[in-house]
């Protein structure tokens, strides 16, 4: 099955499922839908960032802070943001990556508006991306990273989830 094939539930503005379709359905119709965004740290402490493949659906080719991806048909948000981490960093056995809050992003015509979940997982095991997903990875310092911010072109919705996480990091609250 292709990644458009793929079954989404559909929901309204207040993450309540009213129905289901197909992925790429959902995106050429603007259907709001869920994803999930795990921010994963080394042992080290260090940021785990990846570069898409130009295969993707939405945003290829562009650098991301978050691994993850849409939520199936039936899925929580909490089995997929464990399915989407282990898969997208090619390991297994990875804690249960823990929740810390979610938003409601808006693509602006790219692939509708989308519930955000957004977790922080600790991955301690050797990773192996999945070299459908991922063109290119890096764990990479707080520092390293925001000195990228400016000069790599990164995914528009991790970056929103990145400045509510930073936000939410010192305010206790993702709102900006």
């Amino acid at each position: 099955m292709s990644a458009a094939d793929e079954v989404l539930d559909v929901v309204d503005e207040h993450d309540r499922v009213i129905g289901q379709a197909p992925r790429g359905e959902v995106y050429a119709r603007g259907l709001i839908h869920r994803c999930t965004f795990i921010h994963v740290r080394d042992s080290e402490g260090r940021i785990f960032v990846h570069r898409r493949t130009p295969t993707k659906l939405v945003f290829p080719s562009r650098y991301d802070m978050f691994v993850g991806g849409v939520v199936g048909a039936g899925e929580s948000y909490d089995d997929a943001a464990l399915r989407e981490a282990e898969e997208e960093l090619g390991v297994s056995g990875l804690p249960r990556p823990r929740p810390l809050f979610r938003f409601l992003y808006d693509s602006e015509g790219v692939a509708g508006r989308w519930w955000s979940a957004v977790y922080e997982v600790r991955c301690e095991l050797p990773v192996d991306p999945q070299a459908e997903e991922v063109a290119w990875h890096a764990f990479v310092t707080e520092e390293e990273l925001a000195a990228r911010l400016g000069e790599w072109e990164w995914v528009p919705d991790g970056l929103a989830a990145y400045e509510r996480l930073l936000a939410f990091r010192a305010t206790g609250h993702p709102d900006i």
